[in-house]
């Protein structure tokens, strides 16, 4: 009974590792484990279980620097991009819901890598957002201003758009259309992207890009926390698979943080600019350390 209870929380560990990793060595693997483990030992040492999931990770990275780089981390700045745009237009999916509805089509599309069908879905969004911007009636009759949906018009949510300018979330659109048009042309098959990305858009709905003022006290932090999160994994992976396409990535998506500041610098504050700040130091950190794994090999 133990050991068939150590076997099952093995085989949970393992799930850190790719499908095909665990096709391929899972049972040889599980096999070794149970083989070494102690007599009546119904859960992993705190060593191994660590020692398994960062293993895990370290082989989903490596398996992940496939292909051309520059390539892949267009791909995954677009889909950062994208996922983003979807969370801007979430909390007004009821007042516009066929562009909430194109939005989020756009987003499964690039992140599937199906470039062709996210073209006309992100360009349509992207005219949409312009025309909320600017006020314009265009691709149809909305309803100006674009107020939240009751939940979030509760926690203070304003208009869209309404306390910055457009030129930043139609630089992020252009951006997924001009990234889709790239891709596209090249005719070669992208990895999709992971589901988990679906996993970002709550904590980021109703954190506009333009919006220095938002009612969500904890919207600002959950988008820090995210984009932390992301660079720091960035550098992580840069390091072990001694790759440039995270920090590519990276790189690549800081331009839309200088556009928003700059467009809405009448507004921002001391921690909007702090913010930007440590954008740039992390970016720089994961190029750094990519830089300086890839010369290190080659020595």
């Amino acid at each position: 009974m133990p050991q068939r209870l150590l076997e099952r929380r093995y085989r949970r560990m393992l799930v850190a590792y790719p499908r095909g990793y665990r096709a391929g060595h899972g049972e040889e693997l599980i096999a070794t484990l149970l083989e070494t483990a102690e007599p009546h030992r119904s859960t992993p040492p705190l060593t191994e279980a660590a020692a398994l999931l960062t293993g895990g990770l370290r082989t989903r990275i490596v398996q992940a620097a496939r292909g051309p780089s520059w390539a892949d981390g267009l791909h995954l700045t677009i889909t950062a991009l994208a996922f983003a745009n979807l969370a801007t237009l979430l909390p007004y999916a009821t007042t516009i819901p066929l562009w909430t509805a194109l939005a989020a089509l756009a987003a499964l599309a690039v992140a599937r890598g199906r470039f062709l069908v996210a073209l006309p879905l992100a360009a349509l969004t992207g005219v949409k957002v312009a025309a909320i911007g600017l006020g314009r009636p265009w691709l149809d009759a909305t309803l100006l201003p674009v107020f939240a949906d009751p939940l979030p018009r509760d926690w203070g949510m304003p208009a869209l758009l309404s306390t910055g300018g457009p030129v930043a979330p139609v630089a992020a659109h252009a951006m997924v259309v001009l990234g889709a048009a790239v891709l596209a042309v090249r005719h070669r098959a992208a990895r999709p992207r992971s589901w988990w990305w679906w996993a970002a858009v709550p904590p980021l709905a109703g954190v506009n890009a333009e919006q220095y003022d938002a009612g969500d006290p904890t919207a600002t932090p959950a988008r820090i926390c995210l984009e932390i999160a992301l660079l720091l994994l960035a550098a992580l992976a840069g390091h072990i698979a001694m790759d440039a396409r995270w920090a590519l990535a990276a790189t690549l998506y800081l331009p839309f943080e200088v556009i928003e500041l700059i467009e809405n610098h009448l507004m921002a504050t001391r921690r909007d600019f702090a913010h930007l700040a440590l954008l740039v130091f992390l970016t720089g950190v994961a190029t750094a350390v990519t830089h300086q794994s890839r010369r290190r090999a080659l020595l």
